[in-house]
């Protein structure tokens, strides 16, 4: 076999220090979505009615970057947060990172939702709650101020300089995101829609069954046998992709038998979350599966990373791990490395791919030297890095 292949990332001189991103820290107030400010502040005020008013929308929910209807518990819950502020006289603001709500009204949805929380029958409601309320809450809290397409601040915009790609018509992401990574900043796997679109790079959010039914549809049809998840599963025989695709000839190029009831379609799972999350993400997966085709050895595919430019904004427990689009771009070069697959154009997908993961810190780098804030910070998860 091959020795491991690594690859490296491009990166603009401007972006040889570490800078992390978070939502600004002032509290902010809801007002009609989709606006944009003049000001370099990110503070907003509102009027009370505009937050009361402002239910979700399905044309606003898609627009975030989903394909899927508007998830009935989220609903449910945006319909609480302003039936809670008509009934005690508050007004939801947000702030910080991820839209967490602040001030008075924080308190006593505090108290309500724990009761809610605590009244849930089974663990499997309790996460959908949990699920559904941390997204409703950072959808309440973006509107006005993210752009809906990059998830960056509306002055910070970086639609204008992503150039987009075709995959390969047999290829399909899937980005399976914890909630709390939900509109993040500098969350990397929005950038594969952002790129590939969504119907070849589709969200999938842990906890949301509208999102998780879509998502296992797809891959019962698919057959597990095109089914990857790109995670470093260290319960399991580790599997490059050359192990998985370098066959000759390769299975997967073949057409389908279509007495298998199989689309052909390889499809990989991104999963989108920190390294701690990541855990119970992976969990869920292995638990459908063993639902679905009656065992949890979930196929796993770990890559022959380099070291990515994320590191600089979003420091990985080690070297090599690597954020949720480096992921995707290591997969697509190794697969472009493959005889197979050569033809295929994954070098110049993945290629679109690493330029816009670019533009994405460029941008971040930015706003925090607009917004005069530190662009260095101490480094941090030193254990195994050599």
């Amino acid at each position: 076999m091959a020795s491991p292949r690594a690859f490296t990332f491009k990166c603009s001189p401007s972006l040889a220090f570490s800078t992390k991103t978070l939502m600004d820290s002032k509290p902010r107030t809801l007002r009609s979505p989709f606006s944009c400010s003049t000001s370099g502040s990110p503070q907003r005020e509102a009027r009370s009615s505009d937050a009361v008013e402002g239910a979700i929308t399905l044309q606003e929910w898609q627009g975030w970057g989903t394909t899927s209807p508007l998830p009935a518990m989220v609903t449910k819950i945006v319909e609480d947060l302003k039936a809670l502020e008509k009934d005690i006289d508050a007004q939801m603001s947000f702030g910080g990172s991820g839209g967490k709500l602040q001030g008075d009204f924080k308190v006593q949805e505090d108290k309500k939702h724990r009761k809610t929380y605590q009244a849930l029958g089974d663990s499997e409601q309790k996460l959908q709650f949990f699920a559904a309320r941390q997204i409703a809450c950072r959808l309440l809290g973006s509107r006005g101020y993210l752009c809906q397409k990059c998830w960056l601040p509306l002055e910070d915009c970086m639609c204008s300089n992503v150039t987009q790609s075709t995959l390969w018509h047999r290829m399909r992401f899937w980005l399976y995101m914890h909630p709390k990574d939900f509109l993040r900043q500098n969350n990397t796997g929005k950038l594969l829609w952002q790129v590939f679109g969504t119907e070849a790079a589709t969200l999938c959010l842990f906890g949301i069954s509208e999102h998780e039914e879509i998502m296992w549809n797809a891959l019962k049809l698919a057959g597990k046998n095109n089914v990857w998840c790109l995670y470093p599963n260290k319960n399991a025989a580790l599997k490059s992709v050359e192990d998985v695709f370098g066959q000759e000839p390769s299975p997967y190029l073949e057409c389908t038998d279509t007495k298998t009831n199989e689309d052909g379609t390889l499809n990989f799972i991104l999963i989108d979350g920190t390294w701690n999350n990541s855990v119970s993400i992976f969990s869920r997966l292995k638990d459908q599966a063993t639902s679905v085709w009656g065992e949890a050895d979930f196929p796993c595919i770990s890559l022959a990373t380099g070291v990515s430019a994320m590191h600089k904004l979003r420091p990985q427990p080690s070297w090599d791990r690597t954020c949720t689009a480096g992921a995707a771009i290591g997969l697509l070069s190794e697969l472009q490395l493959l005889p197979e697959f050569s033809s295929f154009g994954f070098d110049k997908q993945a290629e679109a791919l690493e330029d816009t993961l670019v533009i994405l810190l460029e941008a971040l780098t930015t706003r925090r030297v607009r917004m005069g804030r530190s662009i260095t910070r101490k480094v941090r998860h030193m254990s195994g890095i050599c």
